[in-house]
């Protein structure tokens, strides 16, 4: 077992709980609403208010969500700081469920309205990034896992900055250049926000989960670093009309990326524990998605191919194979873990007390881990046949696998 003082902390566990329980709800309703309209992802149409409201669901309800959680509790860990101030995390917490909710929803049903949610919203993360800032400012060294986090958080700032673009221009009619905006929104949001952030979690994870000692994490300065060139000339290539810019940006991009890997392998390469868990190898699965997607992205834009349903099947693989397999992966350790420490680790060796393994049913994880890249596999295959049937069943699998994880988590808090 791993040592209880890796996530231990004095965070009060109500306060990532509140966030990693409102979106594991989040997490079902976008897979129920995309069941519910696959027929219009067989015709390759993403841009469409469903559509929307289910990838906002799924992204900031779910991967957001839980990533705030999730930082309220590993924070104190990597930096050895405590939170700010617990109260106003609380605050934070409903001004940004109530937000989001409302801005996911409205774009579903009333999109010119949805900036009215948004607002709400923004005043949610923006609270959040306030938070983050007073907690890193109570820490004078900086080291490369301060920089993941820094950038990580200036992504999520940018991202919601072009998303009130778009909600605005939604409402009012085309101010900003609307493809650009787009196109920023969803890279910071993706490629910027969430990967950097799961690059800085799987530094901190891997070797935990994992046992590993020794790594030098020699890597990490050139994942960042090189990351960051790919992101920003990227961004920049949707604004000004330069040869080969968006190919210079997707390729530093991929070696960014690359480096993550290679400093993963060194990681596992150097790991006592021999036999990993189901849920932790899921997670490690996805940093291999993550680097072929890359590839394959890569390779298209080497090819100028700009076809936009190529393109929106590229991003639903990002987020489905990368952001959302490596959150599954690690939620499933890490809920059970920091439940078994608030309850029981101090009634260990005092009196019986179930083990870690009790709390949840790994062969319960492994079947759904399967169930989602079967199902996974079974859209792509319906999409390449272009069967509405198929595609609607395999949808219904996936819909019904997080609706059971997300029970499953819940369930741990009850025992």
């Amino acid at each position: 077992m791993m040592n209880e003082a890796n996530l231990k902390t004095d965070t009060n566990i109500k306060l990532p709980l509140s966030f990693i329980i409102f979106a594991l709800i989040a997490f079902a309703a976008s897979q129920i609403v995309l069941f519910v309209n696959s027929g219009d992802l067989l015709a390759g149409e993403f841009r469409l208010p469903k559509i929307w409201m289910s990838a906002h669901f799924m992204l900031l309800g779910f991967a957001l969500m839980t990533a705030m959680g999730a930082m309220y509790q590993l924070i104190p860990v990597t930096f050895l700081t405590p939170i700010w101030n617990q109260g106003f995390g609380f605050v934070q917490f409903a001004v940004t469920a109530i937000g989001l909710s409302s801005f996911a929803i409205l774009l579903g049903y009333r999109p010119n309205l949805a900036i009215h949610g948004a607002i709400l919203f923004i005043i949610g993360v923006l609270m959040f990034l306030f938070q983050m800032a007073m907690t890193l400012r109570a820490r004078k060294e900086r080291n490369i896992m301060s920089y993941f986090i820094i950038y990580a958080l200036t992504s999520l700032l940018l991202t919601i900055i072009f998303g009130f673009m778009l909600a605005y221009n939604l409402a009012f009619g085309e101010f900003f250049a609307h493809l650009s905006v787009l196109l920023s929104h969803i890279t910071f949001g993706v490629a910027g926000w969430f990967t950097l952030l799961i690059f800085t979690l799987s530094y901190k994870l891997v070797p935990m989960f994992s046992l590993s000692h020794g790594f030098s994490m020699k890597w990490s300065k050139a994942a960042l670093s090189l990351y960051l060139i790919g992101l920003i000339s990227t961004i920049f290539s949707y604004w000004v009309e330069l040869a080969g810019l968006r190919l210079i940006g997707f390729l530093f991009l991929f070696l960014g990326f690359g480096c993550f890997f290679l400093d993963m392998r060194e990681i596992l390469g150097k790991r006592m524990k021999k036999k990993l868990d189901q849920p932790f190898t899921f997670s490690i699965f996805a940093i291999l998605n993550g680097l072929i997607v890359h590839f394959l992205a890569l390779i298209a834009v080497l090819i100028k191919n700009n076809n936009p349903v190529l393109w929106g099947w590229l991003v639903f693989l990002y987020i489905f194979t990368w952001i959302i397999y490596s959150i599954l992966g690690y939620l499933y350790k890490i809920i059970p873990f920091l439940w078994w420490t608030h309850k029981y680790s101090e009634k260990s060796g005092k009196e019986k007390v179930p083990l870690l393994k009790d709390l949840l049913n790994e062969k319960l994880g492994s079947f759904l881990y399967s169930l989602f890249v079967f199902s996974l596999a079974g859209i792509l295959l319906s999409i390449a046949l272009n069967t509405g049937t198929l595609l609607f069943i395999f949808f219904g699998l996936q819909a019904l696998a997080s609706i059971i994880y997300g029970m499953s988590i819940i369930a741990v808090l009850f025992k």
